[in-house]
């Protein structure tokens, strides 16, 4: 199984797309997938999570169900999670992750990334909006620091993958992250 997690509006489904070619269905607005959507690929269950954090008209409350969900969703298949991709907007991610520090809350996407390592669940953070970033190297640096890790993006090459999902942009790089992380779930359980 591979899993498709973040925020809202990342450019989840469109990234889907990209790397099966099988659309999924995709909006606009925060909040269109409330479920987790499931297509098959390669022989592989590929999970569109739903967005997690801000949807538009979407009540408080039924928003941290949703992410409630989402976390039940991903304990009850740990074992079988060969890969999860972490999608985040690479333009305005630091901005979001450091709104959040300043009011003394650990930003959602940190949390996510920190409950997968937790599960030890193979994981990829795709920088997704790779077209709106200026400066992809400093900003995938200090995304590195502020999830918790040392060191440069030299050291997390298979970690954090910049990506353009609405260009196509560096999709078979990702891919080959992915295979390779699969490969090495595979391998581990033998």
């Amino acid at each position: 199984m591979i899993i498709f997690v973040g925020r809202s509006n990342v450019g989840k489904s469109t990234l889907i797309y990209r790397l099966t070619g099988k659309k999924v269905k995709r909006g606009k607005k925060p909040g269109v997938t409330r479920k987790p959507i499931e297509i098959i690929w390669r022989n592989k269950r590929v999970i569109d999570m739903p967005g997690f954090g801000f949807m538009s008209g979407i009540p408080r409350h039924v928003q941290e169900r949703i992410k409630t969900d989402i976390v039940r969703f991903i304990e009850e298949h740990a074992d079988e999670i060969e890969v999860a991709v972490l999608v985040i907007d690479g333009k305005s991610a630091l901005e979001i992750i450091e709104r959040w520090e300043r009011r003394g809350e650990i930003p959602i996407d940190v949390e996510f990334f920190q409950f997968l390592q937790e599960l030890n669940i193979p994981t990829v953070v795709a920088v997704n909006k790779l077209d709106k970033i200026r400066n992809v190297s400093l900003t995938i640096n200090k995304l590195i620091e502020k999830f918790g890790l040392s060191g440069t993006w030299e050291d997390y090459k298979e970690l954090f993958v910049p990506v353009s999902a609405k260009f196509g942009t560096n999709i078979e790089e990702l891919r080959k992250v992915i295979d390779k992380k699969i490969r090495e779930f595979q391998e581990r359980r033998e």
